[in-house]
């Protein structure tokens, strides 16, 4: 079953993957390895799981400005995520998708915390659309 969420669009372009969800925000500067995209911040629910190729769902980012960048080198080492879906975008997170070229999609209409970690998802990042492809946590 695929059920189509409308968010707002906030990063052009289309991804499509599985979803790696985290229940806290993300810094990307000090959390993320650019190189490896590999979550290394101590302590946080994603540590040690890639971001490359999935569909990264989280509240939103957190820290400093050189996450934007962070993100950016993601993409250029081809680690990026597929696709960001935030709660609530801040600008951090949405200057380092636009400048990645990573699709954003921010206020999917849901909690993020039903969406299933694993479950494949497609986004839209001009549209806002996320086509999501599975049962909805707590149904």
């Amino acid at each position: 079953m695929v059920m189509i969420l409308r968010g707002r669009g906030l990063s052009p372009g289309k991804g499509r993957g599985e979803i790696l969800n985290s229940p806290e925000p993300i810094s990307f500067l000090g959390g993320v390895d650019p190189e490896t995209g590999e979550v290394i911040e101590r302590g946080h629910p994603l540590r040690g799981r890639s971001v490359a190729g999935k569909v990264l769902v989280f509240p939103r980012g957190k820290g400093s400005t050189v996450g934007s960048y962070i993100l950016y080198a993601l993409a250029r080492n081809g680690k990026a995520p597929a696709a960001l879906v935030n709660a609530e975008a801040e600008p951090i997170i949405v200057t380092g998708a636009i400048i990645g070229g990573i699709p954003l999609v921010d206020q999917p209409g849901i909690p993020l915390a039903r969406l299933r970690d694993g479950a494949m998802a497609g986004v839209d990042g001009e549209t806002g659309e996320i086509a999501y492809e599975g049962e909805l946590e707590g149904d």
